[in-house]
């Protein structure tokens, strides 16, 4: 995806300016307000399929995809449901568990990678998830930190999901018949919350079934949610540094589906994702609980996701699944 460099596409990356990932130093994002769009039609019903999460922890697998857009190197890490006994760390190439698992595509934050989020997403491989996760080729920790390119993330998702899913039908590969291309959800922090919110708006790619955004804006993506619904949940700490709590929960209130935010009175830009602690197991849990609903359409999982997020003081929650 190319966009030409406009007056209002400028405006959009100074705000996109301000987000980084935790793995670099935080910085002040000057306040904005989105522009003003237009109420959204009746909510629709969500298709959400009909089933039952695993009930066991798996082991998890871990593997390297060298991916290529066009010229843009987009190399993707996999976390897996693997065969054998659960805990530990990721396997590096581990034998996939037998079944078939849904999809979740991850977006790391300006300045981030995908290892930085490894105990979160780890954790998703071990509820049943295939997660995928690219490094992006101007926002990765290395780059040349270009702002302006997280509006071509979109389309690097999307290209990284068709590679992904091409996976289940390859010949020899360890993930051949283990990948569910009808269960596929989206999820990003920061700059990848951007990415994220942008492929249900501007950029939807229709193959996606929920979104989870970690302290994201709808800056440079809009909030002109398209397509079929698809439930969202929104997690954001209200003493954000980075991207103010206002700005996420401005882009989660235009959301025209069943939501939910997952707020965090302590938490800042999302420290909290990085290392495990008390914060992290109530983020993990709640979204774990979202995706098994969302993806699976385990009914019970969706009755555990107010409870999980209201575990002690950590969080509030808003709900409307």
């Amino acid at each position: 995806m190319s966009r030409r460099v406009t007056p209002a596409l400028l405006a959009s990356a100074v705000l996109l300016a301000g987000l980084v990932g935790c793995s670099a130093d935080a910085r002040k994002a000057e306040s904005q307000q989105a522009p003003v769009e237009p109420p959204p039609a009746a909510t629709p019903t969500p298709q959400v399929p009909a089933g039952k999460a695993p009930q066991r922890a798996f082991a998890v697998g871990v593997r390297q995809l060298k991916l290529n857009r066009d010229g843009r190197a987009l190399p993707t890490t996999l976390w897996y449901p693997a065969a054998g006994q659960s805990g530990g760390a990721a396997k590096r190439s581990a034998t996939a568990a037998e079944g078939r698992f849904p999809v979740v595509m991850f977006s790391h934050g300006l300045g981030g990678r995908p290892d930085d989020y490894a105990t979160l997403l780890t954790r998703w491989a071990a509820a049943g998830f295939v997660v995928a996760a690219p490094a992006f080729p101007h926002t990765s920790r290395g780059a040349d930190n270009n702002v302006l390119d997280v509006l071509n993330q979109p389309a690097d998702v999307s290209y990284a999901l068709d590679q992904v899913l091409a996976l289940d039908g390859k010949t020899g590969d360890a993930l051949r018949g283990r990948l569910d291309g009808e269960r596929v959800a989206a999820a990003g922090h920061s700059a990848g919350g951007v990415t994220t919110i942008g492929l249900f708006t501007a950029s939807r790619d229709e193959r996606l079934d929920a979104g989870v955004v970690f302290a994201g804006t709808a800056l440079g993506v809009g909030t002109a949610f398209a397509g079929a619904a698809a439930p969202q949940l929104f997690v954001h700490g209200e003493l954000d540094e980075v991207v103010e709590y206002a700005a996420g929960k401005a882009a989660y209130d235009k959301v025209p589906w069943p939501k939910a935010m997952l707020s965090l009175p302590k938490g800042d830009h999302g420290r909290a994702l990085l290392s495990d602690g008390a914060t992290l197991r109530v983020v993990s849990d709640t979204s774990v609980e979202f995706l098994r609903w969302s993806l699976y359409g385990d009914p019970d999982a969706k009755k555990r996701i107010s409870t999980d997020a209201t575990r002690g003081d950590i969080a509030t929650f808003d709900d409307h699944l």
